[in-house]
């Protein structure tokens, strides 16, 4: 499996999902987003980018996306508790 398919299997697992249903969601959510290859489990180029990533970078990257200013992946810091990132300051 790819990184990336194995880090979502293990998050929802850790929620709680069986690892049937883990994997099934893991997938359908990661084909939907264009990670993986549409009826596969292969990643994407797309999806080997995001695997090689670390929890960090990707907060922050979410964290820049949906924010509605002009910041930048450093004035963000990571919290590992929550998989999120915060403005510094």
């Amino acid at each position: 499996m790819s990184k990336i398919l194995d880090r979502l299997v293990q998050q929802l697992m850790d929620k709680g999902h069986s690892k049937q249903a883990a994997f099934a969601i893991a997938v359908a959510s990661l084909q939907k987003s264009g990670n993986l290859k549409k009826n596969s489990t292969t990643a994407t180029k797309k999806g080997k980018k995001q695997g090689n990533k670390t929890a960090s970078q990707r907060a922050k990257e979410r964290a820049v996306k949906y924010s509605k200013s002009n910041k930048k992946t450093s004035d963000y810091k990571y919290n590992k508790k929550t998989n999120t990132a915060t403005l510094k300051g």
